[in-house]
C-alpha cells in the first residue's frame, strides 16, 4: 500500500469558496471543500452555497446523488414532480439518471453537501438552466 491509501486526508475549509460555474448556475452561488477520493474510489463531493433564488441548471448523475442540507431552506425537483421543501438535517437521494434540479428557497439561502459518484471519468450530466417561471412555482 502506499502512504496515501492508508493515511487520513483533510480538505480544510479555509481554502475558501469559489463561485460556481455561471453556466450550470443562476444566482450567486459558492463552492468549497470540493474533493475528489483517490482511485480506485470514485465518490467526490462539495459544499455548496446558494443564496436566496440561487439554484442548479438542470442535471443528471450517472449513479445518483445525495444531498446532505447544512443550513437554510431550500428547494429541489425531480422533473414532471411538484418542487420540494427541504431544510436542515434532511438527506436528499436522487437515483441515477433522474433528471433534478436543486438549490435555495426564493425567500433564504441554503448550504447542502453534495456527494456523487463517478461512472466513466464523470458525475455529471449538465443540460438548460431552470427558468424563473418554473422556479417560482416553488412548492
Amino acid at each position: 500500500m502506499t502512504a496515501h491509501e492508508t493515511s487520513l486526508k483533510i480538505i480544510r475549509a479555509e481554502t475558501g469558496a469559489a463561485p460556481a460555474p455561471p453556466e450550470y448556475f443562476t444566482g450567486d452561488v459558492q463552492i468549497s471543500g470540493r474533493y475528489q477520493a483517490d482511485a480506485p474510489a470514485c465518490i467526490g463531493g462539495a459544499t455548496v452555497t446558494f443564496a436566496p433564488g440561487a439554484r442548479t441548471a438542470w442535471h443528471t448523475h450517472p449513479l445518483g446523488q445525495t444531498l446532505f442540507i447544512v443550513s437554510g431552506h431550500g428547494w429541489v425537483q425531480q422533473e414532471g414532480e411538484p418542487v420540494q421543501d427541504v431544510r436542515p438535517g434532511d438527506v436528499v437521494w436522487i437515483p441515477p439518471l433522474i433528471r433534478h434540479w436543486h438549490g435555495a428557497s426564493a425567500h433564504g439561502p441554503m448550504t447542502h453537501f453534495a456527494v456523487a459518484e463517478a461512472q466513466a471519468g464523470s458525475s455529471v450530466t449538465w443540460m438548460e438552466k431552470v427558468s424563473d417561471a418554473d422556479y417560482l412555482q416553488g412548492p
